[in-house]
């Protein structure tokens, strides 16, 4: 058994990818799947949709592996954090449309929470309410208040998850749901550590539900799965062809999937993942770090019955989607792979910014009033300086969280390793070490965020040994070093913040889109 089977739940696609022993990829699958923008802010899938999906691509991909059953020693999942799923427990059916993390209709609910008064000073909890036991503050981005939607605005809903009828979960509880038998056949309903930690709801020090969380966002606690390690066996496949009795034995979010697809095992290893949005993980190990700046104190992983390795994260909302707005709804161009072509046939923007606060700003700013803004238009600007001005806006925002975690840990980063499709244009690697001033590192295989998985589930079935293996499993691609002069960076970045500075305070009482 020297493969692993992994499957990619991402925001906009779904990907299966089949590794062998030297973490090479000898097969793949990927399809997207819709997004369903139903109002302003709303953004929805549908998970039965995704289940098809990637029922479909773990058949193709098998079929193109050419492997036996019995060389696949497990499977490894990594998802989209975050967007969460309801479903009937009797049947397996979604009572809504998964709610997706970009989505913001939760922000009254979590306005309203944040302006409870603290019965112990009478003034408002505020956006800390929960970040001592959680590490998050209060915002729209995280699971607990999708979920208290659900169960607010879908008739029945509450009542039912009182009675014990209803499950929710991360998408990776939905897919391994479905993986061990669904309805019919006692599927498991599980989530893992890291997934977890991203609900809003679990306590980081515990790493079980935290009642107190449960009892602020009126989450029945009958509704929640078990949280299991990232690494270690969860259960066998069933149902699907090719798959039977193969092990689920690895599962992280998306973000500590790519984290331990870079090998970033080390306190202070870090690596910036630029895919719809854009992720910065800084690993603390053993202790959590609450930060002073506008991350995130997450977990990264934990392997078996290990103690868990914790980060820090800066999440921003809007980074390669920005690409596919301009193409989607904008038309400025057809295929994705006109990106970089048009991005590099100017020297610069032409003055031109834009800020993608389609769901207000993430870290470090947290500002939900914030909206998408483009600044610096004039005449001269084409649609070549807008694509390139898409590209520096992922780089500006990942200074930001960059940043963030200097001033955190104290420890500012000797260089950035990074992954995710954006990473695949040199033009904008080599803008983001100018901006950085240090190296950029790409590794050879991108798809860190499947390998994460792979190895999470590589290390429980004996595929590999130890992490200490898989660092020498992950190969340098390129390297870039700032050439840009200090005087330039300084100008730059001085109009990206008066640029930012346009957007905040757009959403008020009269607009709540």
């Amino acid at each position: 058994m020297d493969h692993i089977l992994a499957i990619d739940q991402g925001t906009t696609s779904t990907r299966v990818i089949v590794f062998d022993r030297e973490a090479r990829p000898v097969a793949s699958a990927q399809r997207e799947h819709r997004q369903i923008f139903e109002r302003p802010g709303w953004v929805g899938h549908d998970a039965g949709e995704i289940w098809r999906t990637t029922e479909a691509l773990l058949r193709e991909a098998l079929a193109k592996a050419r492997i036996a059953r019995d060389r696949i020693a497990g499977v490894g999942i990594t998802n989209q954090r975050e967007t969460v799923v309801v479903w009937d427990a009797a049947t397996g059916e979604p009572v809504a449309d998964a709610i997706v993390w970009q989505d913001t209709r939760t922000q009254p609910i979590v306005d309203a929470l944040a302006a409870e008064p603290d019965p112990a000073t009478g003034e408002p909890f505020g956006a800390e309410r929960l970040r001592s036991i959680t590490g998050l503050p209060l915002a729209s981005y995280f699971s607990a208040g999708k979920v208290r939607w659900i169960l607010d605005e879908i008739p029945g809903a509450r009542e039912r998850a009182e009675r014990g009828e209803l499950r929710l979960g991360t998408i990776d509880s939905w897919l391994i749901y479905q993986l061990t038998g669904g309805a019919a056949g006692g599927g498991l309903h599980v989530t893992d550590v890291t997934n977890a930690s991203r609900t809003q709801l679990c306590d980081l020090t515990t790493l079980d539900w935290s009642e107190e969380a449960l009892d602020v966002f009126g989450v029945p606690r009958s509704m929640l799965p078990r949280i299991v390690p990232s690494s270690g066996a969860i259960g066998a496949v069933r149902g699907v062809p090719g798959l039977e009795g193969v092990p689920i034995a690895g599962v992280l979010g998306d973000q500590q999937a790519a984290t331990f697809g870079q090998a970033a095992f080390a306190p202070g290893d870090a690596k910036h993942t630029y895919g719809t949005g854009g992720f910065l993980i800084v690993n603390t190990g053993g202790r959590p770090v609450h930060s002073d700046n506008g991350l995130l104190t997450t977990i990264a992983y934990r392997l078996g019955d290990a103690a868990p390795v914790y980060a820090l994260e800066g999440s921003v909302a809007v980074a390669g989607s920005l690409h596919h707005w301009l193409r989607d709804n904008l038309g400025l161009f057809r295929d994705s792979t006109e990106i970089e072509g048009l991005a590099s046939s100017v020297p610069d923007t032409g003055g031109a910014f834009i800020v993608p606060a389609f769901s207000g700003l993430f870290a470090p700013r947290w500002r939900p009033d914030a909206r998408g803004v483009i600044v610096g238009l004039t005449r001269f600007v084409t649609r070549a300086h807008l694509v390139r001005a898409a590209s520096e806006a992922c780089a500006y925002q990942t200074v930001e969280v960059i940043d963030a975690a200097a001033a955190d840990t104290g420890a500012p980063l000797a260089e950035l390793r990074v992954d995710g499709g954006g990473s695949a244009s040199d033009m904008m690697m080599q803008f983001q070490a100018d901006l950085l001033g240090i190296d950029v590192v790409r590794p050879e295989n991108l798809e860190t965020t499947a390998l994460g998985a792979a190895f999470a589930a590589g290390l429980a079935t004996g595929v590999w040994g130890s992490t200490g293996e898989l660092r020498g499993l992950v190969r340098e691609g390129r390297r870039w070093a700032p050439r840009m002069r200090d005087e330039d960076r300084e100008r730059r970045l001085r109009l990206w913040n008066r640029a930012v500075e346009r957007s905040l305070g757009w959403v008020d009482d009269d607009t709540a889109a």
